[in-house]
Formats: C-alpha cells, sequence, structure tokens
C-alpha cells in the first residue's frame, strides 16, 4: 500500500508518531507535514497549504491508496479543496479513504488559565474544526479508548451551545465509525541505553523522582511539586530530576521550586539529546504523576518502560497501560494517598527498585504496533 500520513503540526510527538509509522511499517509511508508551531493556525489554515502540496504531488505522479491525517487539521476543508484532484486513479473525483488519527482533541482539553479567565470560555471554533473533521473522514481512530469516549460523551453538550440546526444525530454516526489505535512509540531507542548493570550505584544514592513531561498547566506541576514540599519538611532524602519541553519565559512555579529543591535538583530542564534523556529515565526510581490531561500519556510509557515506579491517577487513558488488580498499586485516589505512596515506596526503596513495570507496556513499541497499524490501514483501504 501507498499511504500518505498528513501531520499539520509535524512536531514533538506528533512527528515521532509519523516518522516511526514511516519507519516500521510494511507500506511504504510518506509524510506531508508542517513545522509543529503554531497550533490554532494549523487547524485554521493549514487545509489550504497542505491541499496545494497534495495537487503537486498528484502532479509528479504520485498516487496512494490511504490517507492517515492527524487532529490538528481542517480535515473537511482539506477535502473540499482537493476533490477535483483527487489522484484516486479513476475519473470519479473521489479520492483514496481518510483516516483520521486523533492525538487529542479541542473539546475536552482542559482549559488553560487564560480561556477561564474569558467570559466566553474557550473559543469554540477549534472543537469545531475537531467535530466536522471527523464527520468527514472515513474512520476516526483514537489513541486511547478513553480519548475516544470523552470525545464522543462530550459532543451532545458542545453541539447543543449552538443555537439551531445543533445536528446532534451525527454524534453516533462519529461514534460508528470510530476505533482505538493505541500509539506507537520508540522504545526500543530507550532499551539502547539501559546500563548493563546499574544496581551497585543505585544503592549508593538517594531516590530520584522525575518529572518527564511538557511544562505546562494540564500536567498539573503544582501537586507534584507540593508532593515535593511535604517530603522534604518530612525528612525524606530524595534527589529530583525535572525534565520535560518548556517555553520561554520558564514558568514561575518551576523557577520557585528550583530554588526551594537546590542541591536535591540534578536536572532542571529539556534533556540536550535523547541520550541524556534516557540516562535520566534509566536512573529514576519513582514517577508521581499529577496531570490533568493525558490521552494516552507517552512520556509516562517511556518512563515505566525504563522501569520508573509510576504513582498514577485513575482518571484518563492509565489504567488502559496497567489493567488487571494486581497493577493496583500503581494509582492512587487522592493528594493523601499520592503521599502516603510515594513515602511508602522511599522508606522501601530498596524492594521498589527491584520492581521493574517496564515489560507491561513493552508491547507499545512499534516491533509489535507497525502491525497492527498495517493490518487496520489496509481494511480502511478494502472496506
Amino acid at each position: 500500500m501507498q499511504i500518505l500520513i498528513i501531520e499539520p503540526f509535524n512536531g514533538g510527538s506528533h512527528a515521532a508518531w509519523a516518522e516511526g509509522y514511516r519507519q516500521h511499517s510494511s507500506h511504504v509511508v510518506e509524510i506531508l507535514g508542517l513545522p509543529g508551531k503554531n497550533w490554532k493556525w494549523r487547524m485554521q489554515g493549514a487545509a489550504v497549504t497542505l491541499a496545494r502540496r497534495y495537487r503537486e504531488l498528484l502532479e509528479s505522479g504520485k498516487r496512494y491508496d490511504l490517507i492517515l491525517a492527524s487532529d490538528m487539521f481542517d480535515l473537511a476543508a482539506f477535502l473540499g479543496l482537493i476533490r477535483k484532484f483527487s489522484g484516486s486513479g479513476s475519473d470519479s473525483g473521489f479520492g483514496p479513504p481518510v483516516a483520521l488519527y486523533f492525538h487529542e482533541n479541542q473539546l475536552t482539553y482542559p482549559q488553560s488559565p487564560n480561556e477561564q479567565a474569558q467570559p466566553a470560555g474557550r473559543d469554540r471554533r477549534y472543537g469545531l474544526i475537531n467535530f466536522t473533521s471527523a464527520l468527514a473522514a472515513d474512520v476516526c481512530l483514537f489513541n486511547s479508548a478513553f480519548h475516544r469516549r470523552s470525545f464522543i460523551e462530550a459532543l451532545p453538550d458542545f453541539l447543543g451551545r449552538f443555537p439551531d440546526y445543533q445536528e446532534l444525530d451525527t454524534v453516533a454516526e462519529i461514534a460508528k465509525k470510530s476505533e482505538v489505535l493505541h500509539l506507537g512509540l520508540d522504545l526500543e531507542r530507550l532499551a539502547a541505553f539501559k546500563p548493563a548493570d546499574d544496581s551497585l550505584e543505585k544503592t549508593m544514592r538517594p531516590p530520584l523522582i522525575l518529572w518527564n513531561h511538557r511544562w505546562e498547566y494540564d500536567k498539573n506541576p503544582a501537586d507534584f511539586f507540593a508532593i515535593l514540599r511535604e517530603l522534604v519538611v518530612s525528612g525524606f532524602d530524595f534527589e529530583v530530576a525535572i525534565l520535560g519541553e518548556h517555553y520561554h519565559p520558564q514558568p514561575k512555579l518551576f523557577l520557585e521550586n528550583r530554588d526551594f529543591l537546590g542541591p536535591r535538583l540534578l536536572q532542571f530542564g529539556y534533556a540536550e539529546s535523547f541520550a541524556d534523556y534516557a540516562s535520566w529515565l534509566w536512573r529514576a526510581d519513582i514517577l508521581p504523576v499529577t496531570s490533568y490531561h493525558d490521552f494516552f500519556g507517552a512520556s509516562v510509557v517511556e518512563a515505566v518502560y525504563c522501569n520508573c515506579y509510576p504513582l498514577l491517577p485513575r482518571r484518563l487513558a492509565y489504567p488502559e497501560h496497567f489493567s488487571g488488580s494486581e497493577n493496583d498499586r500503581f494509582f492512587y485516589l487522592d493528594h493523601s494517598d499520592l503521599y502516603e505512596k510515594i513515602k511508602s515506596l522511599l522508606e522501601r526503596i530498596e524492594e521498589t527498585r527491584l520492581i521493574c513495570p517496564g515489560s507491561l507496556i513493552a508491547d507499545y513499541d512499534w516491533s509489535v504496533m507497525a502491525s497492527l497499524y498495517d493490518d487496520k490501514m489496509i481494511s480502511i483501504a478494502e472496506a
């Protein structure tokens, strides 16, 4: 099969997903993308630019059996713009089938402080783009069952806010063609940096607590740092590594806690290289996750693959990664429960270090996921 991935926001985790599938697929996969910045403009305007570039590909003789588009995109506008030069290989004017992959959506993404301060709340145009794109797609693919469920459940209320012609019947139409296809990750790349034997080194240093997410409001850093402050006040011996992407200027909350943690803080800021990032993950002991939002949680899966012990809220997508009663130990109920669980792990750090949860999520590696993607793309193309 000839597959074209359209990724309007071709940066960060979106770019890693597209490139990962391209490299590991048994199909011929090409990527048509734009730089991963200015996400609002990508959702509103990328369809025009990418429709033009798609036409150039067709004029050069390219033909595709399937288009796999990412969600940060006005798919309905794109399909309208390419309807006369779809390149289906026939004269019908209809192009190849189109699957829409939802990394995130703008209906259920947590509101930022700026949005909360606006009298009208969130700008609904981006949610509307997600809605019309889902309608236009032949199949909607979500990176987790949690994501699929939350999006579909949010649609009736979202559409009900419009004055008339709310088209509520379309919710069932979207649900019927919506499926789950978990994110593929290049976990084996992390495996290349696993220390040969670091057990002796670990016994000679304090426990290391990890943050490896974006420095954004939706990851709820306030609760994370509150836990660390409680542990410091209680006299626990531990160190901290703060990784993850951030934008300038650095958030005040992070800077304040950098000063508070002082010499406990071994790393503060984005890792200079993938090797540095992987090394910190393999070195870390405990991953307390306080996020308001994770449709999948790629950074969590990466850390757990490196045998970092996770402590997770039951909300969001995490239970999909750690199903079964034997994995209940990885979940907490509230802030107090999280504190007690971290406290217990620190007090029994040698036992904690013997628990290796990486095997629980190893199947998200592209060595496994690529064949699932390939089979799904075939079924969509042949439907």
